[in-house]
């Protein structure tokens, strides 16, 4: 059920105002004598105690020191919510206020953006150390493949060798071989003792 909330805090009025419209509350906020806010806001509870402590801050030129809150029946009287300024005095502070609370926010965001720019700057010399191990692995894999490459060769020639090897080992069975037979067959004619007996002749 719609509540509404009447306080005295002390923050800037347009940053009230945004906080409320973002949650849909209406009322008004309006400066107090000497340093207070008063605010007037309408709307669903739980958007009220967000709106509540939205208000709570500490930070820049603003200061919430103390926060009094009153709840009761909201009336629906606020169509929306809005800044009710006193005289132009009162509006020129208030704007001063505004300046002052965009400048601590400028500085803010800065200070942001440098503490994201040194964490670029970590990333990018993380990615440099990792790139430089890429390439110290892809140099380690170049001089492997060159090893590999050159003992191939060495392979290569060393089974041209071998294969010079088999063939003459080759043509040695062969001989041996063609030996053998011609043995085999002088026994098997006989001519063997033939011939025997022919250098015993010419030998006497």
């Amino acid at each position: 059920m719609p509540q509404a909330l009447r306080g005295s805090p002390s923050p800037s009025g347009p940053r009230t105002e945004t906080i409320a419209q973002d949650l849909g509350l209406s009322g008004t906020v309006e400066n107090q004598k000497p340093y207070d806010v008063r605010i007037v806001a309408e709307g669903e509870e739980e958007a009220l105690h967000a709106f509540v402590e939205g208000l709570k801050v500490e930070r820049g030129p603003i200061r919430v020191r103390d926060l009094l809150v009153r709840w009761s029946e909201a009336t629906g009287e606020f169509p929306y919510f809005q800044i009710l300024r006193g005289d132009w005095q009162e509006e020129l502070v208030e704007r001063f206020d505004v300046s002052a609370w965009l400048l601590y926010r400028s500085i803010e965001i800065g200070e942001e953006n440098l503490a994201l720019g040194r964490e670029n700057v970590a990333i990018g010399r993380e990615n440099l150390a990792i790139g430089k191990m890429m390439l110290d692995k892809q140099d380690q894999m170049l001089d492997k493949q060159e090893t590999t490459i050159s003992i191939l060769r060495n392979i290569k020639e060393d089974t041209s060798e071998i294969g010079a090897i088999k063939e003459e080992v080759s043509a040695a069975r062969y001989e041996a071989r063609r030996e053998r037979e011609e043995i085999i067959s002088t026994l098997k004619s006989g001519s063997l003792e033939e011939k025997y007996e022919e250098l015993s002749r010419e030998i006497r």
